[in-house]
């Protein structure tokens, strides 16, 4: 009889608590993990959805970056065209020119001096018109101009510190014909700064459609497992405890996702440098056309990290109150 009554004592006593393994952080770090590699287990085909959803988004992005850093490279190649030419109607002697040189160094904004002798201006003359040199039959040196001329640093290449470093250029004596092509620096400029404001807006509108769609992707991978939080939460379960696997799995969602674009974005980018000599006329290899930096690579990866995360924050938020 005692025997009985201490079997029933003993299975009316609640069934003991299951423990996190381990201790502090870091157990509870590993409970956190191994609860989000059950949930992706468990639930493959959503976690594939959400993961390609976010590749997809970031390789528009990463698209739309990889254009315009080379947009922003060719300009800057285009902008070293910018240089001021002082122009002399006779030859500068050796001390004139050393002269000359020291002054133009000491203004801001030079970048480099380099003097075109008459006989360098001709034969520059001449290659110009390469294949009707006959046309320069008979003209002497004597008739060009010598001249210097300077190129800018990049911070002195827009229209106004043009303009500015030739006011100050032009205070030197002995200088007085100065020429930078004014037309073509104010419509260089112009267009530059329309480019630069369209791909500021052009990016601003992609992220923003990003974070709409993979938030709401998240959402549906949450909503799905809706009737697993409501039971967490009956149980006693805290809104951390609760969340975090969540949070967890949308930040490797999203550096997965960041990984796959990165490198689609690689394929498509070295398929391109392979196969577009049979429809352009110019080879990218030569033109300068360059991959992502390492650090705008790093940068996508921790964007879809972050990405992940906002992702399911947001989402959570529906369910559980923060």
């Amino acid at each position: 009889m005692n025997r009985w009554k201490k079997k029933n004592i003993a299975a009316s006593k609640p069934a003991k608590r299951p423990t996190l393994t381990g201790e502090g952080f870091g157990g509870r770090l590993g409970y956190f993990v191994s609860r989000t590699m059950t949930n992706i287990r468990q639930n493959v085909f959503v976690n594939v959805v959400t993961i390609g959803t976010i590749s997809l988004a970031l390789l528009i992005v990463s698209l739309f970056l990889l254009v315009f850093v080379n947009l922003e490279s060719a300009a800057d190649n285009w902008s070293e065209r910018v240089q001021v030419t002082v122009y002399f109607d006779h030859e500068l002697t050796a001390q004139e020119q050393a002269t000359l040189r020291g002054k133009i160094t000491a203004i801001p904004g030079t970048a480099k001096v380099g003097y075109v002798s008459r006989d360098e201006a001709l034969k520059r003359f001449k290659n110009r018109l390469r294949g009707q040199e006959t046309l320069l039959d008979g003209v002497r040196p004597e008739v060009l101009p010598t001249s210097i001329e300077i190129a800018l640093k990049r911070s002195y290449r827009d229209t106004q510190g043009v303009e500015s470093y030739v006011s100050t250029l032009k205070r030197i004596p002995g200088i007085s014909e100065v020429q930078y092509g004014e037309e073509w620096v104010r419509r260089f400029n112009t267009f530059l700064n329309f480019m630069r404001m369209l791909g500021a807006l052009l990016g601003a509108f992609l992220v923003v459609a990003v974070l709409f769609i993979v938030s709401n992707t998240i959402k549906l991978t949450i909503y799905a497992r809706r009737d697993e939080l409501e039971v967490m939460s009956l149980v006693g379960a805290t809104r951390f405890f609760i969340k975090a696997p969540f949070l967890i799995e949308g930040i490797l969602q999203g550096g997965a996702g960041a990984l796959i674009a990165i490198g689609l974005l690689l394929g498509l980018y070295e398929g391109f440098l392979h196969n577009a000599g049979n429809f352009l006329t110019f080879n990218p290899t030569t033109s300068g056309l360059a991959f992502l930096p390492l650090e705008y690579v790093a940068g996508i990866l921790l964007a879809g990290i972050i990405l992940g995360f906002i992702g399911s924050f947001t989402s959570l938020k529906r369910f559980i109150s923060i």
